[in-house]
This record gives C-alpha cells, structure tokens and sequence, in this order.
C-alpha cells in the first residue's frame, strides 16, 4: 500500500525545516510546534508513532535502542530516520530538501525501518 511520509522532527532539530518542509509539500511536524521540546524521547517516538510519522532525530544512541525496545516490545513504530550530526542545525532548507528528497524515493516506510538522511 502507497502512502505520503509524514515526518516528526525530534526537539534537536530546529523547527524550521518542518515549515519549509510544509512549503515544499511535505507532511512535517516538530516537536517544538506541538509542545513537546521537554519530552523523554521515548514519548517522543511514541507521539510520532501514534500519528504515523517516521521520526526524524540526531540523537542516534537513544532512538537506536528505543526503535529495538519497541520492535522487541511490538509497540507501534512508524520508522526513524537519523540525521548526521554533522549536519548544522541552522542549514534547515538543506535539510528539508533532504527529506523531500528521501520522500520521493520510496513508495513506503516500513514500520521499525532505520534509515539516514542523505544530505
């Protein structure tokens, strides 16, 4: 089944990207729009799961391990995609235009899929 990807924008990534995103026809929330900069990122992922967004993030380690607690556990995931820290915050069309990009290669995203943002 084809579907649009919706993305989640963990709190470490500026809000900005989601608005461009937006601009560019992308389905994109960031955690600081909806309330949640001060979330454990476990309810992170859970929030982004609940609504059917890959979760976009640089914090690696952590939602590495919450990805694999959640595959293990069965819980609700709709997918991670890992943006290089390398990555300066504040370049946040590039960054938008990278998830377009990424969008636009793939039909689907499967739950618990793992990917990074190629810039």
């Amino acid at each position: 089944m084809s579907r649009t990807t919706c993305f989640y924008l963990d709190a470490d990534l500026s809000p900005k990207i989601a608005v461009i995103g937006r601009g560019l026809g992308l389905d994109v929330v960031s955690a600081h729009e909806v309330g949640m900069t001060e979330a454990l990122d476990a309810d992170q992922l859970a929030r982004a799961a609940a609504e059917g967004r890959v979760l976009v993030t640089r914090n690696r380690d952590d939602f590495l391990a919450l990805s694999l607690a959640a595959y293990h556990d069965r819980a609700p995931h709709r997918g991670l995609l890992l943006v290089r820290e390398i990555a300066p915050s504040h370049r946040a069309s590039r960054l938008a235009h990278a998830l377009r990009r990424w969008a636009a290669a793939r039909t689907t995203v499967a739950s618990y899929q793992v990917d990074w943002l190629p810039e």
